[in-house]
């Protein structure tokens, strides 16, 4: 407790904790209004003459009011995710940076306790994150809807398991961010690498493997794309699974996996690496 108190209070004595906050709250109005946007003009849309029956079929539920709903309420995900675990990387990475994890390590021998107090804190970081953006989507989404005269749809419950497993996703993402921390210690490289792979590396895979399956006629090579931690983050907030697409609960476990993975590597790698 006392090691996690003292990552709670170096977190707060920065000015990174409320950048990111701000940033992640801009990014959630923008994202919300387009969320709000699309909602209007595709819920309750005819399909276009001449449409194959596989865009139909995809049409039919991006029309649909459950799955409209649980992407309103769990709007600004894809920014936030960003942000918290860029809040993670830095609580690593600043360590180095700033020159202080020589001080850190021998005040406090045990490394695993000490990497251990970052992912806990990282995590609830991730969970505050989760609990304000919620706050914020479910009046709004509610308004919305109710303008448009449709139920909130708010004690549905494929739309409560949507903001539900938001909240894990965004959890569990600040356990990314501390894995990659360690990983890449330079504060600079582990930011750009994050903000890349995140951003432009997951559209340019998705591209590529639906052009690969497309290419070879195989559409298992397109599922392999549900693999990566932000594809499997939107999957498992989705209310409606679209025709050919995994269940919620395999981007759950896929996410799940990568924390596991991430922050075990990450806690072995600190054990053993020198610091100086």
């Amino acid at each position: 407790m006392r090691l996690v108190k003292a990552e709670v209070v170096k977190l707060l004595t920065t000015n990174t904790w409320w950048l990111f906050a701000l940033g992640a709250f801009v990014t959630w109005m923008a994202t919300f209004a387009l969320n709000a946007t699309v909602a209007h003009f595709t819920m309750g849309a005819s399909t276009p003459e001449g449409a194959s029956a596989e865009d139909a079929a995809n049409l039919a539920v991006v029309g649909d009011q459950i799955y409209q709903a649980a992407n309103l309420y769990t709007s600004g995900q894809l920014f936030g995710l960003l942000f918290v675990v860029l809040l993670g990387i830095v609580m690593v990475t600043s360590e180095f940076y700033h020159q202080t994890v020589t001080s850190t390590f021998l005040t406090t021998p045990h490394r695993t306790a000490v990497i251990s107090a970052k992912l806990i804190v990282a995590g609830f970081a991730g969970l505050l994150f989760w609990v304000v953006t919620t706050g914020l989507n479910i009046p709004a989404t509610m308004i919305f809807l109710q303008a448009e005269n449709l139920p909130t749809h708010l004690g549905d419950a494929d739309v409560l398991r949507a903001i539900l497993l938001n909240g894990l996703a965004y959890v569990l993402w600040g356990i990314f961010g501390v894995g990659i921390g360690v990983l890449i210690r330079s504060q600079v490289a582990a930011t750009v690498t994050a903000v890349l792979a995140y951003l432009l590396g997951t559209a340019l895979i998705g591209v590529l493997f639906t052009l690969l399956a497309g290419w070879l006629d195989q559409d298992w090579i397109e599922k392999i794309q549900y693999g990566l931690p932000s594809v499997a983050s939107s999957l498992m907030v989705a209310g409606r699974n679209l025709p050919n697409q995994p269940d919620y609960w395999v981007g759950a476990v896929v996410l799940i996996v990568w924390a596991v993975v991430t922050g075990t590597i990450g806690t072995l790698i600190t054990r053993k690496r020198d610091i100086s």
